[in-house]
């Protein structure tokens, strides 16, 4: 297994000592019952995380609702980060990133038949979702609220970056991670994310001794396929997707990234082109009027017939409907999307253990069948 370098600032130990033991005492009041989990009627699903930053949840959350969209009715409930309002919304065909959030909104956007709700209080929204008929809602999946324990999830999928795996960690400000490494005890499952292509049949074996997981839970591998170029703006382009294998050796690109890890992307593009540049905003970034104009003179001093700037579905969210859009701009604009693979010919181990779940814990398991033989 290669070495993965994780900076860990040891000088500030004495203060990730003093939040380790706020959240170990928060934990502890939930696990002895003076602050209560509550559980529903209806399947809920929890893909998380026990660090900042990003590990792939909503690429897994998309992956889930590909595999159960057809056989239940989905919802989705996020708390919206940084949208610009509260509460509890139910997203519908007028919402935008501004008032539900990028990854809601663009979860919204590819999964339209779908419930997708934000609400900072994940019990209240999982409420007000339960409510809704003509169907009824039969399994929500919680993007992001692992550390929420107010709700009682019956599954909860963990993830961890090979990169930077939880193992190897310290917590906050030392590191990155939320709560301390025994956080992994409650999940069900745990998801090694982001794997390289060429990972060896020895580091699965590494790294799953490294995990020190628990007898029941279980553990998987996954790592993320890139799709064709879709153009941001289609009906401006006037052109069409192409693959990535398209691309020419002597094609300038300008990867525009609002994410926590742009470098995953960076190795992909660089296995076509070489002449790339990075411009890497913050995770969740607003692009203002100034974003917008650097992003105009970046591009400008791209040198050659052939350029173009790739960035992703994440950020399109926040571009697409940008009201100081350059519109020449908007020709050059390729949305770069993200597939997860689930490793070790796991897939059908995986998949089958998620529909099981849900069967198994559905309201009215019966309503799910007849629906399913009536779409075979």
């Amino acid at each position: 297994m290669e070495e993965n370098f994780i900076k860990i600032h040891k000088w500030l130990y004495p203060i990730s000592f003093l939040y380790g033991i706020g959240v170990t005492l928060r934990n502890k009041l939930f696990d002895w019952g003076y602050l209560r989990s509550k559980s529903f009627n209806v399947p809920v699903i929890c893909i998380g995380n026990i660090a900042v930053g990003g590990t792939g949840k909503t690429p897994h959350t998309e992956y889930l609702i590909k595999l159960l969209r057809h056989k239940f009715q989905v919802a989705v409930l996020s708390r919206g980060y940084k949208r610009h309002t509260k509460g509890y919304i139910l997203s519908t065909g007028e919402s935008d990133a501004r008032n539900i959030g990028d990854e809601p909104y663009q979860i919204k956007s590819k999964f339209s038949d779908i419930r997708v709700a934000v609400d900072e209080n994940r019990c209240h929204g999982i409420e007000q979702l339960c409510k809704l008929n003509n169907p009824p809602v039969e399994v929500v999946l919680l993007d992001d609220a692992f550390q929420h324990r107010y709700v009682k999830a019956g599954l909860n999928i963990l993830l961890t970056d090979y990169h930077r795996l939880f193992c190897d960690d310290a917590l906050l400000p030392a590191g990155l991670l939320r709560e301390s490494v025994h956080g992994k005890n409650r999940a069900q499952i745990v998801i090694v994310t982001k794997c390289p292509p060429d990972i060896k049949p020895i580091d699965f074996n590494i790294i799953t001794k490294r995990l020190n997981l628990f007898p029941y839970q279980m553990l998987f591998f996954s790592a993320f396929r890139y799709g064709n170029l879709q153009p941001a703006f289609p009906e401006i382009a006037g052109k069409t997707e192409r693959k990535l294998s398209t691309l020419q050796a002597d094609e300038q690109v300008l990867l525009l990234t609002g994410i926590a890890s742009p470098a995953p992307i960076m190795q992909e593009l660089e296995k076509y082109t070489s002449h790339i540049d990075l411009l890497a905003f913050d995770d969740h970034h607003n692009f203002s009027q100034r974003d917008i104009q650097s992003i105009r003179e970046r591009f400008k001093k791209l040198k050659g017939e052939q350029r173009l700037i790739i960035t992703t579905e994440k950020d399109a969210t926040r571009l697409v409907h940008h009201p100081v859009m350059d519109r020449e701009l908007k020709k050059y604009i390729y949305i770069l999307p993200i597939e997860v693979e689930i490793l070790q010919n796991q897939q059908d181990i995986f998949n089958q253990h998620i529909i099981g779940y849900v069967r198994e814990n559905t309201r009215d398991g019966s309503f799910s069948e007849r629906k399913a033989a009536h779409k075979s």
